[in-house]
């Protein structure tokens, strides 16, 4: 019985950190902010998000693992140039005002727990985070990242310290509500570019990649028919429980939040550090200290994610050596992008920003550059040159082109909401 508990926790990896990463502090104030202003109406996103989230995410996994390159590097491969360097600036754009925000987030959660100057503790937190990725080999670091997804429990027990109508909660989860308002769009495009975001599509993509090279009896899948099975089965479970987590979780802080916050006529936060401190005289010391707690462990967890995504597509880009295994001399400028992501993120935290509307701004970004950046992942996936004889499946065929479409109608209609 251990070795089978065992051998199906070592199934879980990649697919895991990217789900448990997509609740980072960026996603856990838009989650808040949605809460607070509109109560239960954007509860029912998050199970209908959930299909799609796993339809793209398990494609990028399956390009990653068949393939043997990350995304960056298949696109340099089949596309333009100019979409290529117009996409990876994008994400290397929109992946360091998260970090920004990100490490802001944390440092004013800390502060409220312990005292002191919260941006002292964010060049900390940004400090320690690069220090790990850089001297720390991948598979250890790997191993790391599994157990921080542990802080997301933190959220999953706020809500079992408070009071919630559940009869009422069951029924807006599973009842669909739009508001046709500039307000309720950009929130939910918000909400979308938080679950659906491109860093994790690179990410996961890549982390199936450096699976690949720590393991020598692997190979690429469409040259290995023989590990084909076994994993995309492996894929397929890694994918449903990581995102599974993820929504579970925002789930739970937009339900916290709806229930405390917009219950008593909080509508607004400034920071995701004032939604923990505004939860203290409602929900009490419990609540307050698991939620603040929580955004400096899933920052933890976030900001490697966002700096290494960024990372591995510069590297697939200019065809630059990229792994986490490597030692710092031998992928030098693989390891710049992650420092220079970092400390600029670092750097921001020092400017007169406000780290809500950052949080909330990097979401909306996300949700847009989301778009583009799927049709060409579905587009690689029907490419004989990337996935050789290991054709996608008709479910994940019409997952992902559902997502495609579904992202693409809501910025749309976000955008005619603002020009209306």
């Amino acid at each position: 019985m251990e070795q089978q508990s065992q051998s199906w926790l070592d199934k879980l990896g990649p697919g895991l950190v990217a789900g448990a990463a997509d609740d980072d502090p960026s996603g856990i104030a838009t989650y808040s902010q949605a809460g607070a202003q509109f109560g239960f109406g954007m509860l029912w996103l998050l199970p209908f998000t959930y299909p799609l989230m796993v339809g793209i995410q398990e494609t990028c996994a399956r390009i990653g693992r068949t393939s043997g390159r990350g995304l960056a590097a298949n696109i340099r491969l089949y596309f333009p140039s100019w979409l290529l360097y117009g996409v990876v600036s994008l994400l290397l754009f929109a992946n360091t005002i998260n970090i920004a925000a990100d490490l802001a987030a944390m440092g004013d959660a800390l502060r409220l727990v312990a005292g002191g100057d919260g941006r002292w503790y964010a060049l900390g937190f940004g400090v320690v985070s690069l220090l790990l990725q850089v001297f720390i080999p991948y598979q250890r670091y790997a191993h790391l990242l599994k157990w921080l997804t542990l802080a997301l429990l933190a959220y999953a027990a706020t809500v079992l310290v408070i009071e919630v109508p559940w009869r009422e909660v069951a029924l807006r989860t599973v009842t669909p509500h739009i508001a046709w308002n500039k307000e309720f769009l950009t929130t939910m495009v918000a909400v979308f570019g938080t679950t659906i975001s491109p860093y994790l599509f690179f990410w996961q993509a890549s982390q199936e990649v450096e699976e690949l090279r720590a393991d020598p009896q692997a190979e690429p899948l469409k040259r290995a028919p023989q590990q084909v099975r076994p994993q995309l089965r492996r894929i397929k479970l890694d994918t449903a429980i990581g995102m599974g987590f993820s929504n579970l979780v925002a789930w739970s802080i937009m339900l916290t939040t709806a229930v405390t916050l917009h219950a008593h006529g909080i509508f607004d936060v400034a920071s995701s550090a004032q939604a923990a401190a505004a939860l203290r005289p409602i929900a009490g010391e419990l609540a307050f200290a698991l939620f603040a707690m929580g955004i400096v462990g899933t920052g933890l967890l976030a900001i490697p994610v966002l700096a290494g995504s960024a990372a591995y597509a510069m590297a697939g880009a200019f065809k630059w050596r990229s792994s986490l295994e490597l030692e710092p001399l031998a992928a030098r400028k693989f390891y710049a992008i992650i420092a220079a992501a970092t400390l600029a993120g670092v750097g921001m935290g020092f400017l007169p920003l406000d780290p809500m509307r950052a949080l909330y701004w990097s979401a909306v970004i996300n949700g847009v550059v989301a778009v583009p950046v799927m049709v060409v992942i579905m587009l690689l996936s029907i490419r004989r040159g990337v996935m050789g004889k290991v054709t996608l499946s008709r479910r994940l065929r019409v997952l992902g082109w559902a997502c495609t479409a579904v992202m693409a109608l809501v910025v749309l209609a976000m955008f005619g909401s603002m020009v209306s």
